[in-house]
């Protein structure tokens, strides 16, 4: 709490605990991708957010440390990313502000959307060394999302600091769900208007 008694509380809908719970194993990317996919989808369903889900998972065990869903206008916040609160609850559950600590496991996250330009930015800094994505930013940018500057040069600058990239896995289902949330009226919220 500041001096001013401002206080900050960031939290997710208890069923995304149950959906991914801590320790679970999957064995692949793809089917890390399919729980991904199904939070950002039950997200969308239950009213609690945009349609986008993000997981940190242990490389080698497969096992979820945290995961997320989109809370922007939920939060009334625009951090509130799916990627940023999957990162932000990784790191407190493993105590450390980086995922890349000596002795510990490598971690990787798995999100259903390419990363915005914040997103991405925080996944570098985050210490994850592996990054899966499965619809593309053209697919959310189709649907009126704003994704902000992220360039093949970016790519590029992440990789060199030792972030692997894997991208399409399960893409058209990714996508799918981005235009069924925008065919069914639900908010394309952006910087000029809210956040992601």
């Amino acid at each position: 709490m500041t001096a001013d008694g401002a206080r900050l509380v960031v939290d997710l809908p208890a069923w995304v605990g149950e959906a991914a719970a801590p320790g679970r194993a999957f064995c692949d990317d793809q089917a890390k991708m399919a729980l991904v996919i199904r939070l950002a989808e039950e997200n969308v369903a239950r009213g609690d957010g945009g349609p986008f889900g993000a997981a940190v998972f242990e490389i080698g065990s497969g096992k979820v440390v945290a995961a997320g869903v989109n809370r922007v206008v939920q939060g009334s916040n625009c951090v509130l990313h799916a990627e940023m609160l999957a990162l932000m609850f990784a790191q407190q559950r493993v105590g450390s502000f980086t995922l890349r600590s000596p002795g510990r496991p490598a971690h990787e996250l798995v999100t259903s959307c390419e990363p915005c330009a914040m997103c991405l930015g925080a996944t570098l800094w985050s210490g994850v060394t592996r990054l899966v994505i499965g619809a593309d930013r053209d697919d959310a940018m189709a649907v009126g999302f704003e994704e902000g500057p992220v360039f093949a040069e970016s790519y590029t600058y992440i990789a060199a600091r030792g972030l692997e990239t894997v991208r399409g896995i399960r893409r058209e289902e990714a996508a799918r769900l981005l235009r069924t949330y925008r065919d069914s009226g639900g908010p394309i919220y952006n910087p000029d208007s809210g956040g992601r």
